[in-house]
């Protein structure tokens, strides 16, 4: 009898890509969003919405109700703990069997940066849930790199303020197809396991413009720049101070060689070792194209 899987976060990057994953698995998909527009997308890969916000507990029962298992992905922000719990709480009293949980690469109390803190409350309460869990803990998004598309268009350049950090970058499909590994294996396989994924090597931002100018045909140049210069151009498109603040912890872990390792978990997981970054730029290199040659 098919398992009924509730995807939360549902129109997110990973979330999205998880969808995609599982569509034609011998699983029932549920989706949860916080509002019931823009989801053509989710309805076509056979999925039931739900509406409901981690924020509002009481908004939740609905969705959990007769779900087996649970992708919980809960957004960046001061509430994610708050966030989780009420997910956790739903999902208990709805008799749920196991949560898979998407966390964060070093989460824990002494985490370098408030992100990696506020998962491993989260982490921890998840683990003494009383449910079957899975934690995965992925390295710093590929599709990061997408962000920059539009400067490394029209300029040949990309800035960031991680200065010469070099760290294991993971493709979010990677990340989703180990979700789905999980979620369609028998509910004690990976029972608590907590994976942490990265690509296969780790790369320096100079490298990785060294791959976009070889894909491109045209020169591409990483710009290392200060956290104040970061720190005002993400201000200026709007992202919100609480995330900005985040981000630059980040780089500063990174900058200090916090990403610089690699694990075969993913290989393990999946049978065939994570994409590159050359993948990750072949696959996106319209993306990253000038426009008249877009």
């Amino acid at each position: 009898m098919s398992r009924t899987v509730l995807i939360t976060g549902a129109t997110g990057t990973v979330s999205t890509a998880l969808t995609k994953t599982l569509e034609g698995a011998d699983v029932d998909l549920r989706a949860l969003v916080r509002e019931g527009t823009g989801t053509d997308d989710l309805r076509k890969r056979g999925a039931e919405v739900f509406v409901g916000d981690l924020d509002d507990a009481r908004s939740l029962p609905p969705a959990f109700e007769g779900v087996q298992d649970v992708w919980l992905l809960t957004p960046n922000g001061p509430r994610a703990p708050e966030n989780n719990m009420n997910a956790v709480w739903a999902a208990r009293r709805a008799g749920v069997e196991r949560v898979v949980r998407l966390s964060a690469v070093g989460a824990a109390h002494d985490a370098p940066n408030r992100s990696g803190r506020l998962h491993a409350l989260s982490d921890r309460e998840t683990e003494r849930s009383g449910m079957r869990w899975t934690i995965l803990r992925p390295l710093w998004f590929m599709q990061n790199l997408l962000n920059e598309a539009g400067d490394i268009s029209a300029t040949g350049t990309f800035s960031l303020n991680m200065a010469s950090a070099r760290l294991s970058m993971i493709d979010v499909g990677d990340v989703a197809e180990c979700a789905a590994r999980v979620l369609l294996d028998a509910p004690d396989r990976h029972h608590g396991e907590t994976y942490t994924l990265t690509g296969p090597r780790s790369v320096t931002f100079g490298e990785v413009a060294d791959h976009l100018s070889r894909a491109l045909g045209r020169p591409v140049t990483y710009l290392p720049v200060s956290d104040d210069a970061k720190r005002g151009a993400l201000l200026g498109y709007g992202v919100p101070e609480w995330i900005v603040d985040m981000l630059e912890e980040y780089a500063w872990a990174y900058a200090s060689g916090w990403g610089d390792f690699t694990t075969d978990t993913v290989a393990k997981l999946l049978g065939h070792p994570p994409r590159d970054i050359a993948d990750f730029v072949r696959d996106h290199i319209t993306t990253f194209a000038p426009d008249a040659e877009g």
